[in-house]
Parts: structure tokens; C-alpha cells; sequence
């Protein structure tokens, strides 16, 4: 009841002064900006947005932001971070959806909440039975102090990635995965099945995720004929050859490459097609 009357009071507050603010037509900064953030994973994306507090000359952890406490993850009203597919946060299932991301910070270790109440101001009315997911992960202390709180994506690959959290001289590092080989092997097969095969971007898919090398050299070699004079092609098709152990056939495609290459002057081919060609004859 103390929470709910302590929320109500503070939004009574902001909307009086963001209409007395309008009608004294005087436009402010924000104490504490807002950002949203957006990060291409897997086959869909995550969007985090959320407001960024400033220290100030304060203590931040353990003092304004008690350790065992709820927070909101930024400033404002609580972080809201959303998945358009399902994902793993630290090995533990996710599905898709928008989340409130509130933290629980501790000097060692914070505990992660992915929580359904996604629309609220600060952390007043957090619901621990909205819970969809907790996960805990160790703290680290940073030797650069953060004056404006952050967060960023960071060691982003096509299925793993990192979401970081930092302030003051703490930073929280959260992993994130998909699996989306099924999907991406099923899109394949279907496409195949259509007018326009995608050889060169299936082939490429199967050289880079493991997958049968004849059958992405046989695609690579459609993907040639349908367009002879890419040196891109000719680079993937060297690589794809020199993974499997031939490499004059990956020198004899690298030399393709810098020809067309250098006919079209393409400066980036002609250097990775001469890159693969130096490794090829090595």
C-alpha cells in the first residue's frame, strides 16, 4: 500500500509539472536520457529501451541503488526489453515477447528478472509472480568509472551474444543464444524447391555452420555459372576448397578472383581474393 501510495504520489507530481511545463511553453532536457537500442540476433531482433542516469558524484551500488533491492534498470519508467524470437538467457529458455528488465544488484552477483510487467513507472508495482525469468550472473568492477548508465550488445555472432550492463564501476555481462539451424536449414530446402535457388548464400551457410561440403561446392559452382564474372563468388568457392583439402583448385579460384576483381575495380575482392591465393599456395 506504502509503494502504491509512493507511485501515485510521484506520478501526480510529473504530471503536474510536465503541464505546468507546457503551459509555460518551456521545453527541458531530460534529467536522465532515454535510448533505445535495437540488435539484429539470430533470425529476428532484441530492442532495449530505457533511460540513462547519470552518477553524479554519488555512490551508486550498495548506497542509492541498495544491493538486494529491486530496480528498474535505468531511470524513469522500467527498462523494456523485447524479443521478436524465442532466445536462452544464460542457457535458460526465453520466448518471445516484451519483457520488464529489472535487476536485483548485489556486490558480487545480480540476479537478472525478465519480468511480464513491461509498462510501469520505476519498479512500484513489480510483481515477483509476473516473473517469466530470473537468472543470476557475476558482477565485475570496472577501472574507468561510467558516469552515464549503459547498455550495449557486445560479441555478436549470428547465434550467441552478449548483453552488458554498466555504471559507476560495475559492469554485468549477460549471455544470450538462439538456435536457428532447424529454421534456417528448412528455409533452404524450400527455396531450393523455387525458381530463383539461392546457391551462393546456401552455400555459404553450409560452409560456415559445418555442413556437407560437396553439396556446397556444387552449390557454389551453380552460383559461378549464374554469374561468371563475381569475384566474391570465386573467394567463397576458393575457400570453400581449400577446407577441403585442394588447395590448387582454391589458387586456381583466387586467381579467378583477382582477375575479375581487378577488371571491375574492386579493391576489397582484389585484396581477399590475393589473401586466399597467398594461404592457397602456402
Amino acid at each position: 500500500m506504502k509503494k502504491t501510495l509512493k507511485m501515485m504520489v510521484l506520478l501526480a507530481l510529473a504530471v503536474s509539472l510536465n503541464t505546468d511545463l507546457q503551459a509555460q511553453g518551456l521545453k527541458l532536457p531530460q534529467a536522465s536520457s532515454a535510448q533505445t537500442i535495437t540488435q539484429n540476433f539470430g533470425l529476428g531482433k532484441i530492442t532495449v529501451a530505457y533511460s540513462r542516469p547519470n552518477v553524479k558524484g554519488r555512490k551508486v551500488f550498495g548506497a542509492m541503488e541498495p544491493y538486494g533491492t529491486v530496480w528498474r534498470t535505468g531511470a524513469n519508467s522500467a527498462t523494456v526489453i523485447t524479443f521478436t524470437e524465442d532466445v536462452k538467457i544464460a542457457g535458460q529458455d526465453l520466448a518471445a515477447g516484451e519483457y520488464g528488465l529489472f535487476t536485483i544488484p548485489g556486490k558480487d552477483e545480480w540476479t537478472i528478472i525478465f519480468n511480464k510487467g513491461a509498462k510501469q513507472w520505476g519498479a512500484y508495482e513489480y510483481k515477483d509472480a509476473e516473473d517469466v525469468l530470473r537468472v543470476k550472473v557475476k558482477a565485475s568492477k570496472l577501472k574507468e568509472k561510467v558516469e552515464t548508465f549503459t547498455i550495449q550488445f557486445a560479441n555478436v555472432y549470428p547465434t550467441k551474444g552478449q548483453l552488458q550492463l554498466m555504471w559507476e564501476n560495475t559492469a554485468v555481462t549477460i549471455d544470450l543464444s538462439t538456435d536457428i539451424d532447424a529454421k534456417v536449414m528448412a528455409s533452404i530446402d524450400e527455396a531450393m524447391k523455387g525458381d530463383k535457388k539461392p546457391y551462393f548464400a546456401a552455400a555459404q551457410y553450409y560452409f560456415e555452420n559445418g555442413k556437407d561440403l560437396n553439396k556446397a561446392l556444387e552449390w557454389m559452382n551453380a552460383a559461378e555459372a549464374a554469374d561468371a564474372k563475381a569475384p566474391w563468388v570465386r573467394l567463397w568457392k576458393g575457400r570453400l576448397q581449400l577446407k577441403m583439402g585442394d588447395k590448387a583448385g582454391a589458387a586456381a579460384s583466387a586467381e579467378a578472383g583477382v582477375k575479375l576483381a581487378t577488371e571491375a575495380k574492386n579493391d576489397e575482392y582484389v585484396r581477399l581474393n590475393s589473401a586466399l591465393l597467398a594461404e592457397a599456395k602456402k
